[in-house]
């Protein structure tokens, strides 16, 4: 069936929901729709006239244009993925297709090229497949950009690397930045948090066992090392690793082979180990609790992660980051923050760091369904009377403060005291020793 003739073209073009534009043959754009302004954030009366690769700048602006390729070949490109870069910087994940575009005697005067939004399946992919880059790491401060100039050169050695820093700092992004920058980059990722799992399981998750190696064991089973061949091992709160695993994970750095449990041989592997840590190795191994050896062998190169209190300048982004991040998966129309709670936000001290601030805007979204978020949407503990109340806490001998803290982190954590260990970045000896101190009141 023939197209409409008595239909105006651009009005068909004004309401699909993907950008559209269209250059002639000197690459300057003649047309751009409603949607790609919506995408690129850029107006039609700024984008017409100016050259395509100075409004888009894509990832493939660079030699390898699709619609240069669609009229040298006289063929069309259909869904190919690629970033297109917003003017603040963003990088927006699209799906794009071209063609020539022909005038009514066949002759070609240019090229159409479509561009679909891919900014929500991008961020659920991510969150489901925990596929992070070097580009999804926030932030432009001088602790981070001292991060960032050396990041290429750990990636591309085979060297161990032991990630050092607070918790709540994104210490596994910075590892999977680490490996998808890597010669590895193809091979698997895998994540083991050492604190998480009793030390009767934790070997038998690293280094697997053989069928009969106890009663249960009926099939063998890989371990995490195992699965993460030609790839990268993460080995989350190396600190809390307990003394025998500590001697058999030297081995493997060492050696580069493990014995499953039950299994009558070493077992070679070929993969690459970054640990972290929150905890005080240096004060572990003066208390004889982490080998002076292993932290030499994970110590090889080491990146210390800044707390977000020292870094300060890459609160605002990001809140942009989370906020656009719970729009796109949660629907919502939220617009940011407001400047009273951009001001408060910047003057909290975060002992949970990026973690923590994640939490109070993922808090804000459940009361905040648009426009900007104000101070009744966080925590109660952030309103101001809140805070007063946790100044009550700050009352009486430095003695009291450390014991109520002690009984706080607990209390936040749900009685679980390794995680209070690990909020307040203390020993499980020295939390025993607060609590047993602390007077009956003090819960």
């Amino acid at each position: 069936m023939p197209f409409p003739q008595d239909l105006a073209l651009e009005e068909v073009f004004a309401s699909i929901a993907d950008g559209l534009f269209t250059v002639d043959t000197d690459w300057n754009v003649t047309y751009f729709n409603e949607s790609a302004q919506r995408i690129t954030g850029i107006a039609a009366d700024e984008a017409v006239g100016r050259k395509c690769w100075d409004v888009l700048r894509s990832s493939l602006c660079d030699g390898q244009c699709v619609i240069d390729h669609c009229l040298r070949c006289s063929g069309r490109v259909v869904n190919k993925s690629i970033f297109i870069v917003r003017g603040d910087g963003t990088r927006v994940p699209v799906s794009i297709s071209a063609s020539p575009l022909r005038n009514s005697r066949g002759e070609v005067v240019g090229g159409v090229e479509t561009f679909r939004d891919l900014t929500e399946i991008h961020v659920m992919r991510k969150k489901v497949e925990g596929l992070y880059r070097f580009e999804d790491i926030i932030g432009r401060s001088p602790a981070l950009e001292k991060l960032f100039g050396i990041l290429p050169q750990v990636s591309s050695s085979e060297a161990t690397a032991l990630i050092l820093g607070p918790s709540g700092t994104g210490k596994e992004l910075f590892a999977r930045a680490i490996h998808a920058l890597s010669p590895r980059k193809d091979g698997p990722f895998v994540a083991v948090n050492c604190g998480a799992l009793p030390d009767s399981l934790l070997e038998s998750e690293l280094f697997g066992y053989k069928a009969g190696a106890f009663t249960d064991a009926r099939t063998d089973k890989p371990g995490r090392i195992a699965l993460a061949e030609g790839g990268t091992v993460f080995l989350d709160e190396i600190g809390d690793l307990p003394g025998l695993l500590q001697v058999k994970l030297l081995r493997f750095l060492q050696e580069k082979t493990y014995e499953p449990l039950g299994g009558l041989g070493p077992v070679s592997a070929d993969v690459r180990v970054v640990a972290a840590t929150n905890a005080d190795l240096h004060a572990r191994m003066a208390e004889g609790l982490f080998r002076q050896d292993l932290y030499y062998r994970l110590n090889v190169v080491s990146l210390r992660l800044p707390a977000l209190r020292d870094r300060r300048e890459d609160i605002p982004l990001l809140i942009d980051h989370f906020v656009d991040e719970f729009n796109t998966v949660q629907g919502r129309a939220v617009r940011g923050v407001s400047e009273d709670v951009l001001q408060l936000l910047m003057r909290h001290e975060y002992p949970g760091n990026i973690r923590e601030l994640e939490n109070i805007l993922e808090y804000a979204f459940i009361l905040c369904n648009a426009g900007f978020i104000q101070i009744e949407h966080l925590p109660e503990y952030l309103h101001p009377a809140g805070r007063s109340a946790q100044g009550a806490d700050l009352c009486g001998t430095m003695e009291e403060i450390k014991c109520r803290a002690a009984w706080r982190a607990v209390e936040r954590q749900g009685g679980r005291k390794m995680a209070a260990c690990r909020e307040l970045d203390i020993s499980k000896d020295t939390l025993r020793r607060l609590l047993a101190r602390c007077p009956d009141d003090a819960e």
